[in-house]
């Protein structure tokens, strides 16, 4: 387990209550070594089993706002047009959560500042939740078995390091942070289904006695671009391969995509931004005709498969943090929460082996390994991880910067401002100014970060999958302390961008003037531009 920043002292009160949830816890691709040599494709999102949080109001007016708060907020995030100074607030960039904490390797841990003592206590109990090693079962620690039978990790905190993105594997080691997911096409059911043998996901961990399931190798194709001004920036085209399969080969129509662990920064308030603000900012037609279209993630949800908005994952494919946590902990951990009951994990029925296996679950606490008090507590802790404050924000190379970023068109897809929902349920996310830059819309990238398993070529419904060149606009918050928190921290749904101007540089599609334009920037702009971006 990575280590953290020691949290301060935790209460009598809150040590009980932790004991207490202990104890109710419990790119190019080739496939070979026995998958047959063909050729792979890529995944479609997966469509999270929790009720989502409904949209609050149309399009045009925000239902928890007076006429004159709506005023209010349309003022506040209109985009400058003075960038000769600092906004009011902007240091702020998690409102009034915003932590303050030194800006080093523990900068993305934090609570948000707003939390009041028995939040804040909550916090701590989902921390450890968090960082919490599961271990198989039968175990004499029964409040934490239940992992697998096959699994990627035995934590939250394994992927997640330091709370921040996920690193791309190094010198031949795997690692965590990044899965290959699979999906197979079935025309006879909606929704995303894993391959028949192998599921929805690559697990390279087995319990004792249990085989992994493979093995995914990694190398990479140098490619070069040259800036204007002569300098030159080397990008890397990954290379994947699965290799020493346990289980048979892959079925040939399973689709492959690779995905690297994003940050948790700031998710409790990007779940506070009303549906109608996001939804205000798409243009799936590009009606406007400024060759920005993007769409809302629209996921299919409960018995009526009524329509939700996502926002969460690469692809947008989870409606709320708690389906997100859920998720994750039954594909990659092989435990279940009331959310997701596959005791199991992702065996599926042509693992028999690793169906047989004893579970976790313990029927004095519930139906599933991970019950709702567990449940809870890592969703509240995903939540309430604070944004950092910005650096240096009125330094003129970053206010240079700012300026930059709008006219060569970043802002465009990452969008400055919101001010989320009045919510007398979450009064640490309600009715906060911040600063995610990002429009939690679906956006095409272009061929070079093509996702071919996300659906078909054609043009999509609004309400459609995602296409293959399309992935949600990651927020930027925090992104200046990405290689602070892990030196080795990778950038893009794959890690494959070591620098941010690397990742700039991959990005095409409805993206592509800007990139050009930041290629044609001189060596100070081009300067200036990362020097904003590093102060985020």
């Amino acid at each position: 387990m990575t280590a953290r920043t020691p949290h301060r002292f935790i209460t009598p009160v809150a040590a009980a209550s932790l004991a207490a949830a202990f104890v109710v816890a419990g790119a190019g691709i080739w496939v070979g070594a026995g998958a047959g040599g063909q050729s792979a494709r890529l995944n479609t999102p997966v469509f999270a089993s929790e009720p989502a949080l409904p949209l609050s109001g149309d399009v045009d007016g925000r239902s928890d706002l007076s006429e004159k708060d709506r005023r209010r907020v349309a003022d506040v995030t209109r985009p400058t047009q003075d960038v000769s100074r600092p906004e009011p607030f902007e240091a702020m960039a998690g409102g009034a959560g915003t932590s303050t904490a030194r800006p080093d390797r523990a900068g993305l841990t934090h609570p948000a500042a707003n939390l009041d003592a028995e939040a804040e206590e909550r916090f701590r109990l989902g921390s450890a939740l968090f960082e919490k090693l599961w271990v198989s079962s039968p175990s004499s620690t029964q409040a934490s078995d239940g992992l697998g039978p096959l699994y990627n990790a035995r934590s939250c905190e394994t992927c997640h390091v330091r709370d921040g993105r996920g690193r791309p594997p190094a010198g031949g080691a795997g690692s965590p942070s990044l899965v290959m997911t699979f999906a197979f096409p079935d025309p006879s059911r909606s929704g995303r289904h894993g391959d028949p043998v192998y599921g929805r996901q690559l697990q390279d961990s087995g319990v004792p006695g249990l085989p992994a399931e493979g093995r995914l190798a990694l190398r990479y194709d140098e490619l070069s671009v040259t800036l204007a001004g002569g300098e030159r920036v080397g990008l890397r085209r990954p290379v994947y391969g699965i290799e020493d399969l346990a289980y048979g080969p892959l079925d040939s129509a399973t689709r492959l995509s690779p995905r690297l662990a994003p940050p948790m920064t700031g998710l409790g308030l990007l779940e506070a931004i009303d549906a109608g603000d996001i939804l205000a900012h798409a243009d799936p037609r590009d009606r406007d005709g400024d060759g920005i279209s993007g769409r809302p993630s629209w996921l299919a949800q409960g018995a009526d498969d009524a329509p939700v908005l996502g926002r969460f994952g690469w692809k947008a494919q989870a409606p709320t943090v708690r389906a997100q946590a859920a998720a994750a902990f039954a594909t990659d951990i092989g435990i279940s929460t009331p959310d997701d009951m596959r005791s199991h994990g992702d065996c599926t029925a042509r693992q028999p082996r690793c169906l047989a296996l004893e579970d976790g679950v313990q029927a004095r606490l519930g139906t599933s390994e991970a019950p709702d008090p567990v449940l809870d507590l890592v969703a509240f802790y995903a939540r309430h991880l604070a944004v950092p404050a910005r650096r240096n924000v009125a330094a003129p190379a970053v206010l240079t910067g700012k300026r930059i970023f709008s006219e060569v068109g970043c802002a465009s897809c990452h969008v400055a401002k919101f001010v989320t929902r009045r919510d007398p349920a979450a009064p640490s996310t309600a009715f906060q100014l911040i600063w995610p830059y990002s429009d939690l819309l679906l956006h095409d990238m272009g061929e070079g970060l093509s996702d071919p398993a996300a659906g078909s070529s054609a043009e999509p419904e609004d309400g459609a999958t995602p296409l293959p060149g399309e992935w949600r606009t990651p927020p930027l918050w925090g992104i200046g302390l990405a290689h602070t928190v892990d030196a080795r921290a990778g950038f893009l749904h794959d890690g494959r961008a070591r620098t941010l101007t690397e990742a700039v540089l991959w990005h095409g599609g409805e993206a592509q003037a800007a990139r050009d334009r930041f290629v044609s920037l001189d060596a100070a702009d081009r300067r200036a531009l990362l020097a904003f971006l590093e102060s985020l």
